[in-house]
């Protein structure tokens, strides 16, 4: 298994090839962010919502960062951030010394149960230049996302040289850089009010010199809740101008919630998982001509084993971006009757949190990888508020 701070010592008189356009002084009053792996811009949108501006976004795939330009440069010079199109193992990070947070989800098919998970011995394994960004910038506080695979005992010595390095910001046991209070939290998207079931890893870290971490915010959101609504209250049904189903379409798993919560003297705290149909409220049916753009049809999907689509009345199972092309059973949502088609650009934003004034250029299946890859915007906007609090 390579060593991190060996990486960091042997590559780094590689790493001076792009340079940041200005010296960051700091003088902005507003709090500052650096995001690496930035894709098509999802944890950036969570993070301007919890008041985050964007100094740099570095990105290295050229279709994401068409979708960053698309969305994120306006008229006002001064006000966009940087688009970096660069790899970010050629990146001078030191002129941003002192900006008050480093983002980014490092790529995760190294870790992904659905990958080789090689891990570190995988080329693709950018952890030690997400460690290098921290070293060279000295943040106030970094967070980053990653897969839950990442946890899994093979990784583990890995995992745990990682946090070792972010404590210390940097190298183990260094002395020249400021050390981290760091946070490890594993958390499902749904919880958090995304209309998915996405569970990830987020790895947060906060300077010592500005204080420690609270705990992370609690769900707000549960399954639960949504059960109650839909087999106690019937709300659900109600919301959507629908006729309640017939109990044997509910599932197996479902059933076993529905008798935890049929007869509670009150009803769930949280609000209720968002789901599918919930995400998808105002669009209509796909159509050539709809609007907002990006909601033309793609035809029925193919089910198969271990790609059985979404049901439009769950949030929806992780959006995949696949590695040689859309996954094409997994991204696809299943109507009650059991029919099934592909999900349009327009619902998969909507089920990562993006608002339908965001812009996908592009085809569909380039859309599809980088929404596939992207930060819910709800998880990343709970996580941007919890740092800006400690921060503030």
């Amino acid at each position: 298994m390579r060593s991190i701070e060996g990486y960091i010592k042997q590559n780094a008189p590689a790493v001076a090839g792009v340079e940041s356009e200005a010296l960051f002084d700091g003088a902005d009053s507003r709090l500052t962010c650096v995001e690496l792996f930035a894709g098509c811009g999802g944890m950036a949108k969570g993070l301007e919502n919890a008041g985050f501006h964007h100094l740099v976004m570095a990105e290295f795939n050229a279709a994401a960062c068409e979708t960053l330009r698309a969305n994120y440069l306006g008229s006002n010079d001064s006000e966009s951030p940087h688009i970096l199109e660069a790899d970010v193992r050629t990146v001078d990070w030191t002129s941003y010394l002192g900006v008050d947070l480093v983002a980014g989800g490092p790529p995760c098919q190294p870790f992904s149960n659905g990958g080789r998970a090689a891990g570190p011995e995988d080329a693709r394994d950018m952890w030690p230049e997400a460690i290098r960004a921290v070293r060279e910038m000295q943040p106030r506080a970094f967070l980053f996302e990653n897969v839950k695979g990442l946890l899994r005992p093979a990784f583990s010595e890995y995992f745990s040289q990682i946090l070792r390095c972010l404590e210390q910001g940097g190298f183990e046991e260094s002395r020249d850089t400021a050390s981290y209070h760091v946070a490890v939290t594993r958390v499902n998207a749904a919880d958090y009010g995304a209309p998915q079931k996405r569970e990830r890893v987020l790895i947060a870290g906060l300077r010592l010199d500005c204080g420690t971490l609270s705990p992370f915010p609690a769900k707000t959101h549960s399954a639960r809740r949504l059960n109650f609504e839909k087999w106690t209250t019937g709300e659900y049904w109600q919301r959507h101008d629908l006729p309640r189903p017939d109990d044997d379409t509910t599932a197996r798993a479902a059933r076993a919630q529905i008798l935890e919560v049929m007869y509670p003297s009150q009803p769930p705290e949280e609000a209720a998982w968002l789901t599918c149909r919930d995400a998808f409220l105002g669009l209509g049916a796909p159509s050539f001509d709809a609007a907002p753009s990006g909601h033309e049809p793609r035809g029925a999907g193919k089910q198969y084993k271990g790609h059985s689509g979404s049901p439009i009345d769950e949030p929806a199972k992780t959006l995949k971006a696949g590695v040689h092309g859309v996954p094409g059973g997994e991204n696809m949502v299943v109507d009650l009757d059991g029919t099934s088609r592909h999900f349009t650009t327009r619902e998969a934003a909507r089920l990562q949190g993006l608002p339908d004034t965001f812009e996908l250029p592009g085809s569909w299946s380039q859309a599809m990888r980088q929404l596939g890859n992207a930060v819910p915007v709800q998880l990343a906007t709970t996580a941007g508020r919890w740092l800006a609090s400690a921060l503030k």
